[in-house]
């Protein structure tokens, strides 16, 4: 969900206490609990809709009629079925990039929409992640339907949530499904397949209206990296299988070749970079999360990170906002519509520096 904390840094954070940074899967926190009576808010599928089978990487699930109880895990997934009009029963807590409620702006926003809003009777319980999958306060909310398109499920994890209720695994890479094909899945289980498919289209116009208001960005070359420069080995580059990536090839922008080349056959997020090879890092922009101001001026002055030549050239992207790294890190039909207005202008101050 800036360089976002890596899908690895997620990872790290959320198993210490969040499950966020390394494989921007950030983690998640406390916060108050809703309802576990309440029901999705759903609106009849079509006649003969259902059954429906969905494959996963693990193998497939059916779905024998439409889910009235929905469960959520990971991130993503409660953003696109509250996208999607449905209210799920049950939620992870937001843990990394979170606000005050322990939640998002766009989530917010979309439960008040629909009279659900934390705090309310209608609001959906909350679990917490921190440890992992929670598997304990999902089998107490006795889900129809447990939507996971996007998230790290191991085989393990999915084998114990099928004895749940049915799994929708993510289809293939660990955190790696793309925003619309989640968003495209979820519809199928849910049973609002055409809803989906227009929710998709309706927000890649959106992005695509917000982006041509910043022409410089149009094949401009990057790097979607994390670094650590109080570490000698602080340097991972995103793949072309991250969602951070893909959203920045999706907008015009070139994955840089010595990142292509690089990561060639892999299936990983990232591949990790020799610091003493960070000169070779050659891209019109870099983009990175970062803590705070102090560490964006520690890796310009850093004596290897510092030689990366979008940063000599002035051309680095540095973002110091949690929430706005875990809206691009974790995308969604809700989060992105939110973060571009944020985003693109800083990723165009990134290429007019380049440009000069």
């Amino acid at each position: 969900m800036a360089s976002r904390p890596t899908r690895r840094a997620l990872l790290k954070t959320a198993g210490a206490a969040t499950a966020a940074l390394a494989a921007v899967a950030l983690s998640l926190s406390a916060c108050s609990t809703g309802s576990t009576t309440a029901s999705s808010a759903t609106t009849p599928a079509p006649s003969g809709q259902f059954p429906v089978t969905i494959k996963n990487v693990f193998g497939e699930t059916t779905i024998k009629s439409q889910p009235e109880r929905v469960v959520t895990v990971s991130w993503v997934n409660d953003d696109v079925a509250l996208a999607l009009g449905v209210v799920p029963v049950g939620v992870p807590k937001v843990a990394w990039g979170n606000n005050d409620k322990g939640s998002t702006p766009w989530k917010d926003a979309a439960l008040e929409k629909l009279g659900a809003g934390f705090g309310t009777a209608k609001a959906p319980a909350r679990f917490s992640e921190a440890d992992g999958i929670n598997f304990t306060e999902i089998a107490k909310l006795a889900p129809d339907v447990i939507l996971a398109a996007y998230s790290g499920l191991t085989e393990a994890d999915y084998k114990k949530l099928s004895e749940i209720a049915p799994v929708v695994a993510q289809p293939e890479l660990a955190y790696g499904t793309p925003w619309q094909e989640a968003t495209t899945i979820i519809g199928k289980a849910l049973g609002k397949n055409s809803e989906a498919e227009k929710l998709v289209s309706d927000t890649e116009a959106t992005v695509k209206n917000k982006v041509s208001a910043f022409p410089q960005l149009a094949g401009k070359t990057f790097i979607y990296g994390n670094l650590e420069p109080a570490k000698g080995d602080g340097v991972n580059v995103y793949t072309s299988n991250d969602n951070r990536p893909r959203f920045l090839s999706e907008i015009g922008m070139k994955l840089a070749p010595v990142v292509e080349n690089a990561s060639k056959g892999s299936k990983e997020f990232f591949v990790p970079w020799s610091a003493e090879k960070a000169n070779e890092l050659s891209s019109d922009v870099f983009v990175t999360w970062v803590p705070d101001s102090k560490t964006t001026d520690q890796i310009k002055q850093d004596p290897l990170l510092g030689q990366i030549p979008a940063i000599k050239k002035g051309a680095l992207v540095a973002d110091t906002d949690n929430t706005l790294t875990l809206a691009i890190s974790a995308s969604s039909p809700l989060s992105l519509p939110w973060a571009l207005d944020i985003f693109l202008p800083q990723l165009a101050k990134g290429a007019d520096a380049a440009a000069k």
